[in-house]
């Protein structure tokens, strides 16, 4: 018999001495789950792998499962997947108890149910300061991140696209381990090329959840990469898209559609299929992650989030967090996107330290509709009306209480006769599209839909006038029609506007920190576009559009993930930490032409650290950061004692023997780009540690900006770094002012050599209530 046999064999009695053990412990007495009994996929994490043999970690996982359930047979078939090249565990169906028991076993970190997680650019680019005929930008200085591969957790992809092409590109870098998969009209050999060097399909987890096989008739998707959504082929083109020329979204937007890193190879995990609009089961998403590490992704750009985190013990059971630890501590930065549950506070998604969040910004372009109205008084609206001007014609408002006023046009009937040939003004708190069919279906010829909440454009009917305007302009646009017997209006076509005066905000459905798990870490950590932004999308039929207006921090996170892939191209050697640091301390704080950043809501405010993070991604600033807040596997382990794990679940998850201190150590010590302090009383004392980057003979002075009612001191306040010191410790005092609980409130704080200003949030809650 082979030594490999034996281990095998030694590897499942071990397993069967435990699970009995623990059987007798709880005076139990085992007989296999009752056939009636509720079945669900329970995700088993087992931490770090503890050796490099793939075959006999599965045989290990099978092993368990055949000891707890009574049978090998019944081992294949409760198994989903095995887990086991980032880390160690697998996904199985499995009863309620079944989970508790497997929860109990001591190599067992913990047993995450499968939740369902949610799908949450000619012109983005050029803004963010990244031009194609820019020779000193980082995309050059990165040979537009060639070499990099940039992995994407999402719908699928449409090969046939030209962004996809893989003209003007090298050879595949020879480090890729990963494979085009076949499947559903998608021929691998075919597909894929040297831009798109990989895809593979996993929908194994959401089946077993729906305990039935994916049907493609009654929810229309492809059983293989290919997108059906388009979702996926939209981030795609974001990230790492190569270059397409004279794109426009039916005339408006025109320009060159492109990725961040535009010479990036691409590899597609397709884990989100089309069920209740676009669902992604953590079990996938987990498999997706591993075999990424296996197959050898620099980046992770996942736009998936959960639902709003209400509760502490969504930390231990996010799949996304967990499993992409295990991408970060092997140097492969994630990206993710913060939500879409704004803008409301503490909505914020995927809020791990090692994670980098995104929330989503509008940008300097407009697709302006000009509103005349019959006083000659025009004002401008949004909108992407591409039909004829209406001429004059009568302008509505249903005068209703103010209770049902901001519903009265979603409820309009086919047969009321209130819209039926005016256009009408609407002030909703609901989507402009659901508006505007109501008005059209019940004869309307337009609607100007007035909120301080944006909503995607493209939704709309292209040939019905469907304007958005502020609260404001509304109620200049409802004084006119009260003011004259029969007001009238005239709206134009839509015309694409770039620049200034078009201002940068924080969009109104990105979701907002601070963090319900952990406050005291920030998140979101950065904002990217996410607005109207024009990308590609699944072609069915020859005549159809190939491009495509969309919104959402879905498509703010792959311009952070393209990004990083120019950053990895530029330093093979930052860690994900550094990078996140170098994006997060060099954003901008106003928007490209120096005006501020406001946050869209009710009302509309300044953004502060809790919209939009360390500020707008500046990828040409995050190139040359000067210091970096950096952060290993030891760091976070810190954070892990900070949060209460124990020292044999965080020895499992890191796969090194960790004994946390006896007193649990301060999560406000965790060496991040941001202070965030919610419960300060009289004073707290903190570190941070920064590494030069930049010159080796560097000096720097620190730059306080504290925030109002706050006190904040530095030992020391200046930093001297040389060839034999590139990274020192500082600590940071800080005070309440005023002896009274307050909100949070926001500062900054700044290290400069004159030509760098290493920028970090600081955001302090002042609690006096707690005793």
């Amino acid at each position: 018999m082979s030594s490999l046999s034996l281990q095998k064999k030694s590897y499942s009695a071990l397993w069967f001495v435990i699970v009995s053990v623990l059987l007798i412990l709880h005076n139990q007495v085992f007989f296999p789950a009752a056939v009636d009994a509720k079945s669900n996929v329970y995700i088993v994490y087992m931490g770090e792998r503890q050796h490099g043999n793939l075959d006999l970690i599965t045989d290990g996982h099978h092993g368990m499962l055949s000891e707890v359930l009574g049978s090998d047979e019944a081992s294949v078939e409760s198994m989903v997947y095995s887990y086991k090249h980032g880390f160690s565990g697998f996904a199985a169906k499995l009863t309620e108890a079944q989970a508790q028991m497997f929860a109990e076993l001591p190599d067992v970190v913990q047993v995450i149910p499968n939740r369902l997680h949610k799908l949450q650019t000619t012109r983005s680019w050029d803004y963010l300061g990244l031009p194609l005929d820019s020779p000193t930008s980082l995309l050059h200085e990165t040979k537009m991140g060639d070499g990099t591969i940039i992995g994407l957790l999402d719908t699928g992809i449409w090969p046939e696209s030209e962004v996809f092409s893989e003209k003007g590109l090298g050879p595949i870098p020879s480090r890729w381990n990963g494979v085009c998969e076949s499947g559903e009209l998608f021929h691998g050999a075919k597909a894929c090329n040297r831009k798109l060097i990989g895809a593979r399909y996993l929908i194994k987890g959401l089946e077993a959840e729906i305990g039935q096989p994916f049907n493609t008739t009654e929810n229309p998707d492809y059983l293989s990469p290919r997108d059906w959504l388009g979702h996926g082929t939209h981030t795609s083109t974001i990230a790492g898209g190569s270059s397409v020329h004279n794109v426009s979204y039916n005339g408006l937007g025109l320009g060159t559609v492109r990725g961040g890193a535009p010479r990036a190879r691409l590899a597609m995990y397709k884990v989100c299929w089309n069920l209740y609009g676009g669902v992604c089961a953590d079990a996938d998403i987990f498999k997706g992650i591993d075999e990424a590490i296996h197959d050898g992704v620099d980046v992770l750009s996942l736009s998936i989030s959960s639902d709003i985190p209400l509760f502490s013990h969504v930390d231990q059971h996010d799949g996304i967090s967990i499993a992409s630890f295990h991408a970060v501590v092997r140097g492969i930065p994630v990206v993710s996107a913060a939500g879409n549950s704004g803008p409301s506070a503490e909505t914020v998604s995927n809020t791990a330290p090692w994670i980098i969040t995104v929330a989503a910004s509008t940008m300097d372009r407009l697709f302006a509709t000009h509103i005349t109205l019959g006083n000659n008084q025009t004002i401008t609206g949004e909108a992407v009306y591409l039909g004829k001007d209406t001429g004059f014609t009568n302008l509505a408002y249903p005068e209703v209480s103010d209770l049902l006023a901001p519903r009265y046009c979603e409820s309009l009937l086919p047969n009321d006769t209130f819209a039926a040939g005016n256009v009408v003004l609407c002030f909703t708190s609901d989507s402009s599209h659901i508006a505007a069919e109501s008005v059209k279906k019940a004869g309307g010829l337009g609607v100007i839909v007035a909120s301080n909440v944006k909503n995607d454009l493209s939704s709309c009917s292209q040939n019905f006038p469907c304007i958005q305007v502020s609260n404001e302009i509304g109620a200049r646009i409802l004084d006119y029609i009260r003011s004259t017997r029969h007001p009238q209006v005239r709206l134009s076509p839509s015309r694409t506007h770039l620049g200034n005066p078009v201002p940068t905000k924080v969009a109104s459905f990105s979701s907002r920190g601070p963090s319900s798990i952990a406050p005291a870490i920030l998140k979101p950590d950065i904002a990217g576009p996410g607005f109207q932004i024009l990308g590609a999308e699944p072609s069915f039929v020859p005549t159809s559009t190939k491009y495509y207006l969309m919104s959402g921090t879905s498509m703010a996170t792959p311009h952070v993930s393209g990004a990083v892939a120019l950053l990895r191209a530029l330093n093979r050697e930052w860690s994900p930490a550094a990078i996140k640091s170098a994006i997060v301390t060099t954003a901008w704080t106003t928007d490209p032409s120096g005006e501020p950043v406001f946050a869209e809501g009710q009302p509309m405010k300044l953004a502060d650290p809790f919209d939009f993070g360390g500020g707008i991604l500046n990828p040409n600033g995050a190139g040359n950061p000067g210091l970096v807040y950096d952060m290993g596997k030891d760091d976070y382990i810190l954070y892990l004692c900070a949060m209460g794990y124990n020292n044999s679940a965080i020895a499992k998850v890191t796969g090194r023997p960790t004994s946390c201190p006896c007193n649990r150590p301060s999560i406000l010590d965790v060496n991040l780009p941001s202070i965030t302090i919610p419960n300060l009383q009289y004073s707290v004392s903190l570190t941070r540690s920064v590494t030069n980057v930049g010159a080796v003979d560097s000096e720097y002075n620190a730059v306080i900006d504290p925030p109002p009612g706050v006190n904040i001191k530095l030992e020391p306040d200046g930093l001297v770094f040389n060839s034999k010191i590139r990274t020192i410790t500082f600590r940071v005092m800080v005070s309440s002012a005023r002896r009274v609980s307050t909100g949070f409130s926001f500062g900054s704080l700044a290290w400069s050599d004159g030509e760098h200003a290493v920028r970090i949030p600081i955001s302090v809650r002042s609690d006096f209530t707690i005793p």
